[in-house]
């Protein structure tokens, strides 16, 4: 079922739902339809064009979400990219890049995707002690999104999406993931 991108009245980015859920929000006055998908949706009393980006007609206040280290998310952060090699897969391990044996925790700072061959390659040691290198420095993301990283990942890749979505210079995804 397609999903649409759920706006804030300010059009702030809040939310990707379904398009039952957007129908639903529309159908009771609680959304417009700010961008069509070009497909068309039956109702009892005639229809409208599918929503891809709905407006809520009121504002929603909610506190700053945190941006959470999880697998997922460095995954995300990182483009599914190994950061030793380059090679791009959703099929990759995560590495500390200081190991938990030399003191390294889990942070923003010291986890990286990786693919398996160079986690192999790599082993219990530094890139350093390994003789590799990092394509990037890991870091913190600088942003604060309503959307999880990994939805803002899956909406930057949306064309029809990208209008309304805040862009980030120290994180650039590939649209065509």
């Amino acid at each position: 079922m397609p999903e649409v991108l759920v706006l804030n009245q300010n059009y702030e980015p809040l939310n990707i739902c379904t398009m039952r859920r957007a129908v639903n929000m529309v159908l009771t006055g609680k959304a417009e339809v700010v961008r069509t998908n070009g497909h068309y949706v039956r109702t009892v009393n005639g229809g409208f064009e599918a929503p891809s980006v709905v407006r809520l007609r009121y504002m929603i206040k909610r506190p700053l979400p945190q941006v959470r280290v999880s697998r997922r998310a460095i995954l995300a952060r990182d483009n599914y990219t190994c950061q030793y090699c380059g090679h791009v897969s959703k099929d990759l391990t995560i590495d500390h890049v200081v190991p938990r044996s030399m003191g390294g925790g889990d942070t923003w700072e010291n986890l990286v995707a990786c693919c398996r061959k160079c986690n192999l390659i790599k082993g219990d040691r530094t890139p350093n002690q390994a003789g590799m290198k990092l394509l990037r420095k890991p870091r913190r993301p600088h942003f604060v999104p309503y959307l999880s990283l990994t939805q803002y990942v899956k909406a930057i890749s949306r064309e029809a999406w990208r209008d309304f979505l805040p862009v980030y210079d120290d994180f650039a995804p590939n649209a065509e993931q």
